[in-house]
């Protein structure tokens, strides 16, 4: 039997608010959360301005030795599900552990531990590795610590897509409780990398904005867009069974009603040029969401600043609403957070979510020189308010992964 599935909570870490209300009210207002980096020295570097997350304390979230056990992306996984979990009402004292999982991932994992260790490696020799180095730095840590601290003892996994991430977790979620495995599972993408070695990484692939200016760093579909900027932290969606919900009186916020992913098969790094591979990952997902392209409200694009990604974002949107695409209000809160990498897909889902409840569709702010190339309704500047009942979420992903997500409102 084919089940619905509905959003019962959701947690966010992100560089403009450290839970969803901070979050979501920065994004309605249009605030930039990109500035210089802070943590260490980028004289040497070209690419300078990030998105990070500031005044983070994993002590409000979890007691001192599970922090000193966790590296930052596993810090900001738990304590977005924290959030996420007292936002749904879950006792999970008053639920079947085996029923309820975790689908967490995160596209680098803990490059600032390899670093670290790296450095101890060289200076004072292998004795003097932190014991927990591994058990700190694998990818499936943010799922694997999420499961212990909540107790939850169904599929515990986590997918890693790169950038689309987040919403793979969320789409892999979404089917299997609708398929009948799962009742409950905590879903999404941490991230928490903006460390010297992925910067330079990122900016030897000439990926990154050289802007140094914050406000000018990261503005997707404008023609003087010349890479991404990095960003961190983490988004995790409660997903639930729709009669499960109902039966306890949960809030619902949406349904998850499509899901769409694909492979280009063609770089890498750069999508295909003729945006196929993510034109395909739409056509899924609306096709399992049953809905044309003139009932898609409004599509928060992967949007990354990059010339070619956002190009080709806007032909493979071209060619599944045809059209409609003109009609079609489209926005890229990358502009405000940055690229969140693993978890961009995950915080652009609350993105989707929030603005279904609230009727608001956010802006791509710092979008002020038209592209003959981008010409689409992109939402320069200033958000809009209007009735969003299909929301379409994109993630494009290194190694030429694409997935789609549609949410749909519960009215």
């Amino acid at each position: 039997m084919v089940r619905r599935v509905v959003v019962t909570g959701m947690g966010a870490i992100t560089p403009i608010g450290n839970n969803v209300k901070d979050f979501f009210d920065n994004v309605m207002a249009g605030t930039c959360g990109i500035d210089f980096i802070k943590d260490f020295d980028t004289e040497a570097y070209s690419a300078r301005v990030a998105a990070q997350v500031k005044d983070f304390d994993p002590k409000n979230y979890m007691d001192f030795k599970e922090a000193k056990r966790l590296e930052r992306f596993s810090q900001f996984a738990v304590a977005a599900a924290e959030e996420a979990v007292t936002d749904s009402g879950l006792d999970f004292g008053n639920t079947d552990p085996e029923r309820v999982g975790v689908i967490v991932g995160s596209g680098i994992g803990a490059i600032g531990a390899i670093e670290k260790e790296t450095n101890t490696l060289r200076d004072k020799g292998p004795k003097r590795v932190n014991p927990l180095f591994i058990p700190l730095t694998i990818t499936n840590m943010a799922a694997g610590n999420i499961a212990i601290h909540f107790g939850l003892k169904g599929i515990c996994t986590n997918v890693v897509t790169a950038c689309a991430t987040g919403s793979n977790c969320i789409g892999e979620a979404f089917r299997n409780i609708k398929h009948g495995y799962s009742d409950i599972i905590l879903a999404g993408g941490t991230e928490g990398s903006i460390t010297p070695l992925a910067v330079a990484g990122f900016q030897s692939l000439t990926a990154l904005s050289t802007s140094q200016d914050p406000l000018r760093a990261s503005i997707p579909f404008d023609k003087e867009r010349d890479g991404f900027v990095m960003g961190e932290g983490a988004g995790i969606l409660v997903l639930e069974e729709y009669e499960h919900a109902k039966a306890r009186g949960a809030k619902i916020y949406a349904e998850v009603v499509g899901y769409g992913t694909t492979c280009d098969a063609y770089h890498i790094t750069a999508p295909a040029p003729d945006g196929d591979g993510g034109a395909r990952a739409m056509k899924l997902a609306m096709e399992e969401a049953g809905i044309t392209p003139k009932e898609v409200s409004y599509i928060n694009a992967h949007g990354t600043s990059t010339p070619t990604n956002d190009r080709v974002e806007t032909l493979a949107v071209k060619l599944v609403l045809g059209e409609e695409a003109y009609n079609t209000p489209i926005s890229s809160t990358k502009s405000m957070i940055g690229h969140l990498l693993g978890a961009a897909g995950a915080v652009e889902a609350v993105v989707c979510v929030k603005a279904i409840e609230h009727g608001f569709i956010p802006a791509t702010i710092g979008l002020k020189v038209p592209d003959e190339e981008c010409d689409l309704d992109y939402v320069p500047a200033v958000g809009r308010t209007g009735k969003v009942t299909y929301a379409m979420s994109n993630s494009l992903g290194f190694g030429g992964h694409n997935a789609t997500l549609v949410f749909k409102s519960m009215e």
